[in-house]
């Protein structure tokens, strides 16, 4: 099913938003859409929402359980801002967001649904999942001079590291960090330094009041933490393209490309046991 506009999907959701759990997928560009539709969708999300500008159309046919959305994606603020309005009209829903080119994944995700790591969460009295964005990056830049390939897809094996995420008053924030690496670290000289980290909120519960702000992170301290008090949590990796898109197509970055491999790369297998043995996500207490 298609909508015009966030409000005529809002006003005509018949029901989408309670088959959850929701993937909202915010297409800024052609690439990946139906693999990135097709991924989510095959993890058992219960409604698929895929937002596209004007001039992007969807792959046909659309696949069952997914809805399009016209919205200017690339416009400034917009995620945050759609994402808090869905929070608003979903209530007790669980949502996970991300871009086209991006691949979630979490531990054991081949034999077990999105909706049984959820439930576990739950349990946990957790309402928020950490995720690491790590990026994906075509072996030979030349064969994928766009920066996707996903047959060629490498990432870093190292490089990755963390630190103290401290409030106004200086103080390191209980159970919170920042997280760093990838091609963001290796190029920072590209990246904005308020767009350098790698970790993000993907995975969360809606409830009144609650709002996504643009850093990734949520206006409630505990929804931000990588654990509870008590012991260790499921974490979860957004396997993604994004960066490498934008560090081969804007023009600051361009033309100092010549590819991304290093010592440091391995090619991705496409599977949760390497992103495990790799520690870019664990299963905490989920056996």
């Amino acid at each position: 099913m298609r909508f015009e506009s966030l409000e005529a999907f809002l006003a005509s959701d018949g029901g989408r938003l309670r088959t959850g759990p929701v993937s909202l997928i915010f297409v800024e560009d052609a690439a990946e859409i139906g693999s990135t539709l097709a991924h989510h969708l095959r993890l058992g999300f219960g409604c698929v929402v895929a937002f596209l500008p004007e001039g992007l159309e969807p792959p046909v046919p659309l696949p069952d359980r997914t809805v399009t959305v016209r919205l200017p994606t690339r416009a400034e603020g917009i995620v945050p801002t759609t994402v808090n309005r869905l929070i608003a009209a979903a209530p007790g829903q669980w949502f996970h967001y991300g871009f086209n080119a991006e691949y979630l994944f979490y531990p054991f995700c081949e034999t077990r649904s999105v909706r049984e790591l959820l439930a576990f969460h739950a349990e946990e009295r957790r309402d928020a999942m950490l995720t690491y964005v790590i990026d994906l990056y075509p072996g030979d830049l030349d064969a994928a001079p766009g920066g996707v390939s996903r047959s060629d897809a490498h990432l870093d094996r190292t490089g990755y590291y963390a630190q103290a995420r401290r409030g106004p008053d200086g103080a390191p924030r209980e159970r919170q960090l920042d997280f760093y690496g990838g091609l963001r670290w290796r190029f920072e000289q590209h990246v904005p330094s308020a767009r350098r980290r790698i970790d993000r909120i993907a995975l969360f519960r809606a409830r009144p009041g609650l709002r996504l702000l643009d850093d990734h992170r949520f206006d409630d301290e505990e929804a931000n933490t990588y654990a509870c008090p008590w012991h260790h949590n499921l974490t979860a990796a957004i396997c993604s393209f994004r960066t490498a898109k934008a560090l081969c197509a804007n023009p600051g970055s361009a033309d100092e490309m010549r590819g991304f491999r290093w010592m440091g790369s391995v090619p991705f297998t496409w599977s949760s046991r390497q992103l495990m043995d790799l520690g870019l996500m664990e299963p905490g207490q989920w056996f």
